[in-house]
């Protein structure tokens, strides 16, 4: 098998899945990824509706010795892949790996797809070799089936984010359901799991209630000691799910807190704190780096009715004016991040300090 050969939407998913010990990696797509414990990368096959995880063996590091700056990033890639137009290039997601900083991109070209490795020490892009990388897998019982319609392949939103908190791994997508939106979640190491629970939401911009509309980020925050996911929908609703809701084919109605705008598709979310306050930082395709104070997360009442003219209501936030074209986002450490940024035709990776 040729390394370099690649195989290049939605709600939250509470995963029920079928463990496989053993896998060797096979990529029919790629999308989202995120890192787990001891050096464990989950990439995502939405088109399979699969999930690997997969041990890269970076485990060491110091995160607060990296200084990354990777500038013409997307004709570096297109270079290493045979392309003559960076614009083939399709970058999906960024994930820091906790433990050295090192940055990984799931990477397609056409039909093909990979994982890129951007050392934090030298700054260097290599391909990691996951085709030979030791791995486990699972695959989604009730994904979507892949059709094409006008709004595109409903298969490709089977996971459109994931993360792993306190040992499981939550993912985003769409299920085959009559309420697709779903959340799942899955055991690590892999094992068989519940179909998940429906998620309804009141989008304020729309008008109403909504269970197909896809969650795009989300993280975890931690509310009167209980574990919730705050998830980001397209035009922008902010939702908090408590996890202690998310019950075996149970519906579930999330607290819309905010409203943060129309014609928008958020991208990636850190949680962070500093100054004894906790924030989320949270990119976006058309409304720049939001800067989203948690303070009023638990009291903020819910937004039941609908927001005109596609404004602002609930949580309030700051634009970062200084950051912009951030097209993906990761945490680093406590006081920094790890930004892919393009704008007016160049492309970098690089830390920031978070605001």
């Amino acid at each position: 098998m040729n390394r370099l050969s690649f195989l290049c939407t939605t709600s939250l998913l509470l995963f029920g899945i079928q463990a496989v010990q053993s896998a060797d990696v096979k990529l029919t797509s790629i999308g989202p990824i995120a890192f787990g414990e001891d050096g464990v990368l989950f990439v995502s096959d939405p088109l399979a509706a699969t999930l690997y995880a997969v041990e890269t063996g970076d485990k060491s590091g110091d995160t607060s010795m990296v200084k990354l700056s990777v500038k013409g990033l997307r004709s570096k890639i297109a270079g290493m892949l045979g392309a003559s137009d960076p614009k083939a290039i399709q970058i999906h997601d960024m994930a820091v790996n906790p433990k050295s900083g090192n940055v990984y991109l799931s990477v397609s070209r056409g039909k093909n797809s990979i994982v890129l490795k951007v050392d934090s020490k030298t700054n260097g892009i290599s391909e990691f070799a996951i085709d030979s990388a030791k791995a486990t897998k699972t695959s989604l019982p009730n994904a979507p089936k892949s059709q094409q319609s006008r709004r595109g392949n409903p298969r490709m939103s089977s996971i459109t984010d994931l993360k792993f908190i306190d040992g499981q791994v939550y993912v985003a997508g769409l299920s085959n359901e009559e309420f697709a939106s779903n959340l799942r979640s899955i055991q690590y190491p892999f094992e068989e799991v519940s179909t998940g629970s429906s998620i309804e939401i009141y989008h304020g911009a729309h008008g109403k209630f909504e269970t197909r509309s896809p969650v795009r980020t989300f993280a975890a925050y931690q509310i009167d000691g209980e574990t919730n996911l705050l998830a980001a929908y397209t035009c922008t609703p902010l939702v908090r799910i408590p996890v202690a809701s998310l019950k075996e084919k149970s519906k579930v109605r999330g607290t819309t807190i905010a409203e943060l705008g129309n014609r928008n598709r958020p991208i990636d979310m850190v949680v962070y704190s500093k100054g004894g306050k906790d924030f989320i930082l949270m990119a976006n395709s058309a409304r720049g780096i939001m800067k989203v104070d948690l303070a009023k997360v638990a009291s903020e009442q819910p937004i039941t009715t609908r927001v005109a003219g596609g404004g602002t209501a609930g949580i309030g936030y700051e634009t970062i004016q200084s950051m912009e074209g951030v097209m993906q986002l990761d945490g680093l450490n406590k006081t920094h991040a790890v930004v892919l940024v393009e704008k007016d035709g160049a492309s970098l990776i690089q830390t920031i300090q978070l605001p």
